[in-house]
């Protein structure tokens, strides 16, 4: 997703959220490119001739010709990435069936994670804290992604991204978005990244915060005052990476990203059902209500159950188990987790997990 695209980041959220929908494709200008039949077969001789068209689009971005010429001839179709990408599931058979959050929830916010999460805000408190005065986004929400993302850097992928995307390009289906994270993966190369760092999930994925090639290229950030940004093997880079990440995606400092609220019986949700219709991610949006100010929920007899978001927030009113279950007011600082992975069920955990770090 890591966007800048993440792939609707992470495997694992999309496999367990049927609400998670496949990434859009991203835009790569081109020139003079060749046509590019659809290929239902992969195969091993014609990678080697889609390779020429991988060397005209790198060409074309401006990529060294030292690296095109170290890089593209060597390629191997990975088809273990192809194989993982096709048993990506679809979206459900009924559009409108709301899987239940609760279970989700105990698997992927657990004790053990809440616990090492607390452990690593101890360990880099110091560090934790000039990123979030610096980029505005709370160390816990950074520790929460980091968590979520590779349970805090002990599963971050082995496979080569550049081999990976080109195959995840040559198999056709998403090829714009693919061969955008390859020309991003060779940009990388150029600026000094070796190969062998480049490693990451069989969709591209890498480092400490899961950054596709094209968020690292641009928001990739220097934590520890090297000057160097490494999310593959720096704690501090990969946190000042995912706060950058998060701020550009629109994180507000000094707001709450939801609250926990209580809903009155008999409350119409007809009235407040949101008319409008996303560009992006429209079915994970459709689960919110419309925004009003948290003055407006009060009216209306929804009311926070704890903490509260101040009188003139505008949030949204999002119950993923359904009515009569625990439900939230979540602010546009919720929508910015979703452009990291635009799944209500990956947002909500990251957040509570966030939550749990703090002892909230």
């Amino acid at each position: 997703m890591v966007l800048a695209v993440v792939l609707a980041q992470t495997v694992s959220a999309q496999s367990s959220d049927p609400l998670a929908p496949l990434p859009a494709p991203v835009t790569v200008h081109r020139q003079s490119l060749p046509p590019t039949p659809p290929l239902l077969i992969p195969a091993p001789n014609r990678f080697d001739t889609y390779k020429q068209r991988l060397t005209t689009i790198a060409r074309a971005a401006g990529v060294r010709e030292a690296t095109i010429n170290a890089v593209i001839p060597y390629l191997r179709l990975n088809d273990r990435a192809i194989r993982l990408d096709r048993a990506q599931p679809g979206q459900p058979s009924n559009p409108n069936a709301t899987p239940p959050f609760a279970p989700f929830r105990r698997k992927h916010v657990t004790d053990d994670l809440i616990h090492r999460g607390a452990a690593k805000y101890r360990a880099h408190s110091s560090r934790l804290a000039s990123i979030e005065q610096r980029i505005g986004v709370p160390a816990s929400v950074v520790l929460g992604i980091y968590g979520k993302e590779t349970s805090y850097g002990t599963v971050t992928g082995n496979f080569d991204v550049l081999d990976a995307v080109a195959s995840l390009a040559y198999e056709g289906r998403r090829r714009a978005l693919f061969e955008g994270e390859f020309v991003a993966a060779m940009k990388l190369l150029d600026l000094g990244y070796s190969r062998s760092r480049l490693r990451g999930s069989w969709a591209g994925a890498m480092g400490y915060p899961q950054f596709m090639p094209s968020v690292a290229l641009r928001l990739r950030a220097d934590g520890d005052g090297d000057n160097f940004a490494d999310i593959w093997r720096s704690e501090p880079d990969a946190f000042a990476s995912i706060a950058n990440y998060l701020r550009d995606a629109g994180w507000k400092a000094n707001m709450l990203w939801g609250v926990p609220v209580r809903v009155p019986y008999g409350f119409n949700r007809t009235a407040v059902r949101n008319l409008v219709t996303t560009i992006n991610c429209p079915r994970v949006y459709a689960r919110h209500s419309r925004p009003m100010t948290m003055a407006q929920w009060r009216a209306l007899g929804v009311t926070p159950t704890g903490r509260a978001l101040r009188e003139t927030d505008v949030a949204a009113l999002f119950e993923p188990d359904g009515p009569g279950e625990t439900a939230y007011l979540v602010t546009s600082n919720y929508n910015a987790i979703l452009k990291y992975n635009c799944s209500n069920f990956y947002a909500l955990s990251v957040l509570l997990l966030a939550d749990g770090i703090i002892g909230r």
